[in-house]
């Protein structure tokens, strides 16, 4: 039986849903408030440069390759992978500087140079890593899971031991590796799903396997040309697809929801609803009339929001020759420095800075002899009601000091184009919670490294998708977001017709 779907904002994850239900031959309709689709990944140009405002890397490509088989089409065709390597350059404050490549043989001699001592362990660390990513794909990357029952119906015992489920993943780390900045470097890994290794459980090592394994990758014109190419594909599956069109609510009768209600009055009439915005928001603003969603939301704040930024967008009029195409400068004390972000929620005093600078896999991202340097720097996510504005200008004296202390010399004096991005600009576009970049903390202790059930538990047929939502932020992960819950709507429908059969 086809069905008339509904989704509420066209990010990755909700454009996913929608290839897999439209490749299915249900009559899918997105409904996004901005000027075009893609969401956090987001695209900024002025004088000649252009920028990526969201995910600056792809990593585990098989998933959008999955997407676009499940409409049998290769996404190959639709976009050019390229693999970046290496995938970090990382500069410490005493002046080492240390790159994560894939190529096993220059990583270990990396790794010996910094600490022979871990050079002779870096493969059990490794295989440790694989081990974790192998459990993950037999759950996690495979079906909506919402808690430990579901995990536990997937594994045997012995499987979920293998997780070392006691252990933090800064724990894991220390077993394998002894060098401080070793250390630091892998246990950095965890906040590309922005969330603490002192916090997250040891099953995240599996993002060594990830970066080092399956690699990091880049998209030729640019990370938006994904958007691009879902949108292409959801034009040829018949998907019915309006921009600049907020949803005031959903409309409900009793525990079902018969469609949405946009800001114009429109009522759009849907069988299922499925929210790309996050799942606390949603309940706030699209279901806030409806008693059990105050109840739902007190009973979601296990799922803190990840951490927010400051996101600097630098044209730069030189060429910083000894930087990569990733690169990361590290705080001197990292313990401090998650330590402040995640429990003292406030803003480190010592951050660590990211640059991504596409130009230097794709010189197409700004004129000849300059580059386009995306500078994220992660900050507590917002209290209710905090105007992030008054921070900024001293947080971006704080971020140009420390990259020009570590290396990056004249940086103010080269700049041509800046735009910024702060925790209030991305809750105001994104409608995320707190200006959450990666949706859900992955936190063992808050809510065992779980993210927000796919499917409303007080709506039938209503369900989220994104990174609040399992299995969390990401290019990746929100592409399985939505794959995953398409999969589990098919799922429910198949069942109700054999109960009706």
């Amino acid at each position: 039986m086809k069905r008339k779907v509904v989704i509420v904002g066209g990010g990755i994850a909700g454009m996913s849903a929608a290839i897999r239900l439209a490749a299915e031959g249900h009559a899918v309709t997105i409904l996004e408030k901005g000027e075009r689709l893609g969401g956090k990944l987001n695209q900024r140009n002025g004088k000649g440069f252009t920028f990526d405002t969201g995910p600056s890397i792809l990593t585990m490509p098989w998933v959008l390759e999955k997407v676009f088989a499940h409409a049998d089409r290769d996404v190959h065709d639709y976009i050019e992978i390229v693999r970046v390597d290496p995938g970090w350059r990382t500069f410490f404050e005493d002046g080492k500087v240390i790159d994560l490549s894939a190529d096993l043989p220059t990583l270990l001699a990396e790794i010996k140079k910094q600490s022979p001592e871990d050079a002779e362990q870096l493969f059990q660390y490794l295989s440790y890593g694989s081990k974790m990513y192998e459990l993950t794909m037999k759950s996690f990357y495979k079906k909506s899971i919402s808690g430990l029952q579901d995990l536990r119906m997937m594994h045997g015992v012995k499987e979920l031991l293998q997780m070392d489920p006691m252990k933090s993943m800064d724990a894991a780390t220390r077993k394998f590796i002894k060098d401080k900045h070793l250390r630091q470097l892998f246990n950095f890994l965890i906040m590309y799903v922005g969330s603490s290794p002192y916090q997250s459980p040891a099953i995240m090592s599996q993002l060594t396997h990830v970066q080092l394994g399956i690699g990091v990758h880049y998209v030729k014109g640019g990370m938006y040309k994904i958007a691009e190419a879902m949108e292409k594909l959801l034009g040829e599956l018949g998907v019915d697809v309006r921009l600049r069109c907020e949803v005031e609510d959903i409309v409900t009768t009793g525990s079902r929801a018969e469609g949405v209600r946009t800001k114009l009055g429109e009522v759009v009439p849907a069988e299922l609803v499925i929210s790309n915005l996050e799942a606390i928001p949603a309940y706030q603003s699209l279901l806030g009339e409806l008693p059990e969603a105050k109840t739902e939301v007190e009973q979601l704040s296990k799922y803190a929001p990840s951490v927010s930024g400051l996101v600097m967008l630098l044209g730069v009029d030189k060429t910083y020759d000894h930087l990569s195409h990733h690169n990361f400068f590290f705080s001197e004390d990292p313990k401090k420095e998650f330590h402040q972000i995640f429990e003292e929620k406030k803003m480190a005093d010592d951050p660590t800075v990211y640059i991504g600078i596409s130009s230097k896999t794709d010189p197409s991202q700004a004129p000849a002899g300059k580059e386009n340097l995306f500078i994220l720097t992660h900050v507590p996510p917002l209290k209710k009601g905090e105007d992030w504005s008054r921070h900024e200008e001293a947080y971006r004296e704080v971020i140009l000091n420390k990259l020009e202390r570590m290396g990056v010399e004249g940086l103010r004096e080269h700049i041509e184009f800046e735009y910024t991005f702060t925790p209030n600009d991305i809750q105001k576009l994104y409608g995320s919670n707190g200006g959450s970049i990666y949706g859900t903390v992955t936190d063992r202790k808050l809510n065992g490294g779980f993210k927000v059930p796919n499917k409303s538990r007080i709506l039938s047929n209503v369900y989220f998708v994104g990174g609040s939502t399992h299995p969390g932020g990401g290019v990746p992960m929100v592409s399985l977001s939505g794959q995953l819950t398409a999969e589990l709507i098919l799922e429910e429908q198949a069942k109700d017709g054999r109960a009706t059969g």
